[in-house]
């Protein structure tokens, strides 16, 4: 757990960063938008795959048995949601810049595009807050000793809660096999072939 609210930690700083960038973006004039736009597209999707895999990894150990954890949980695949629009609506603002390229009926102003960077900016702030919150209570549940013995009794119990669930159906299976062999009855015994007559050989003829 220590390492994940590492992890967690650095999110914060790397969104905020992010969304610095987008705003950057946005309040100049978008002329080259491929270009101005693209590597923060990627960035953020990056980001993105990072947090989520995370989630996921965090979903998988003990901390939805940890006291708020699956709540917290919940949060924190929020929170990736909005870092994955983030960055659709870069990709959407680079495409809002371009269309004067393909439509002559397009707005050839940046003002599309300053927008999608702006909700852009805004995602990753929320997404950034959300970091924020679930990290600063992983920390201080981590650094509270009674929390962390509680959270081992509440592992503890859902432990023992899915390994009496396995046992109960392992029992149960082994007692529907058993059922089924006294409803099928003995197997019949292969009958054995009777051994095969000695040859009797005479003496030989003098």
């Amino acid at each position: 757990m220590t390492e994940h609210t590492r992890l967690l930690g650095e999110v914060v700083p790397a969104l905020e960063e992010l969304s610095a960038e987008a705003a950057r973006i946005r309040d100049g004039e978008i002329a080259k938008p491929v270009r101005e736009i693209t590597p923060l597209s990627l960035r953020v999707h990056e980001l993105a795959m990072k947090c989520t895999r995370q989630v996921h990894d965090l979903s998988v150990s003990q901390y939805p048995a940890m006291k708020d954890g699956t709540e917290n949980l919940a949060l924190l695949a929020g929170a990736c949601s909005q870092i994955s629009l983030a960055a659709t609506l870069c990709n959407f603002a680079i495409h809002h810049r371009t269309e004067i390229l393909l439509y002559e009926d397009a707005d050839p102003t940046p003002a599309t595009s300053r927008d999608q960077l702006r909700r852009t900016s805004e995602e990753l702030q929320r997404a950034a807050a959300t970091y924020r919150t679930v990290s600063r209570r992983l920390s201080r549940r981590l650094a509270s000793f009674s929390a962390r013995a509680e959270d081992r009794r509440a592992t503890y119990r859902t432990v023992s809660r899915r390994l009496s669930r396995r046992l109960a159906s392992f029992s149960a299976r082994a007692e529907d096999r058993q059922l089924i062999a006294q409803a099928q009855g003995p197997s019949p015994q292969k009958a054995t072939s009777a051994p095969p007559a000695p040859r009797h050989t005479g003496s030989p003829k003098r």
